[in-house]
């Protein structure tokens, strides 16, 4: 079986793309009896799932001691090298690799260009409608629509008749750049999701409270709405 057939066919099972969405969010690694618990499974069909995910090289699965004396425990993590699925074969990867390897050479009149730039496509994304006249929660069912699409989750919440926007991104969308070039990938993805928010948020602070490069779990974002 071809390695595109065996991924489509891994992430065709829904409990087991669950699985998978999970081990993402929660980026730790796992055991059979942690899946087993949380999606109310048996035991053995979760080392099924998780032994499917590592086939397909989603995962990985290594041993560790328990602490305990016994024999070490298998725990289930995800694969850092990502895998790219494109009908037919396409190799966008690489074009993005040569395009930040020369805005990097070029300095910081081109980094300031690319931010422009994904600033603007991060306009073009979220337009939808006349912003002005949508109430907040129209605007936040546009905003979780493209936050699912990229991996990362809102949270509201209101202090003094002020509304904040906590969202997180798990699973980085551009992991594979970010340790050749993490200050230009993180300005440029900042960039696009600040056009996000200002398109829906014209008035509002944004700012970013936590972050990969300095070894977080995730990066965290905060907006508040003026």
């Amino acid at each position: 079986m071809s390695d595109t057939l065996k991924l489509t066919n891994t992430l065709a099972d829904e409990t087991r793309y669950s699985i998978y969405q999970y081990i993402l969010k929660e980026k730790k690694q796992v055991n059979v009896q942690e899946i087993a618990e949380q999606f109310g499974i048996h035991p053995n069909v979760a080392r099924l799932h998780l032994t499917k995910l590592t086939e397909s090289k989603l995962l990985v699965s290594e041993f560790v001691k328990n602490g305990k004396g016994g024999r070490p425990a298998r725990v289930y993590l995800l694969a850092e090298k990502p895998i790219y699925l494109s009908f037919p074969k396409q190799e966008n990867h690489l074009l993005l690799q040569w395009l930040l390897e020369l805005v990097d050479s070029l300095g910081e009149i081109a980094i300031t260009k690319a931010k422009e730039i994904s600033y603007r496509n991060g306009q073009k994304s979220i337009q939808h409608g006349n912003a002005s006249t949508q109430s907040f929660e129209t605007k936040l069912e546009v905003l979780t629509e493209a936050a699912n699409s990229i991996g990362y989750f809102p949270q509201i919440t209101e202090k003094e008749g002020k509304k904040s926007i906590t969202f997180s991104i798990y699973n980085c969308p551009y992991k594979d750049q970010l340790n050749k070039y993490p200050h230009l990938v993180c300005a440029l993805h900042e960039s696009f999701l600040k056009g996000q928010f200002d398109t829906l948020f014209p008035t509002n602070e944004f700012v970013q409270v936590e972050s990969m490069q300095n070894h977080c779990n995730n990066c965290v974002y905060q907006i508040e709405v003026l």
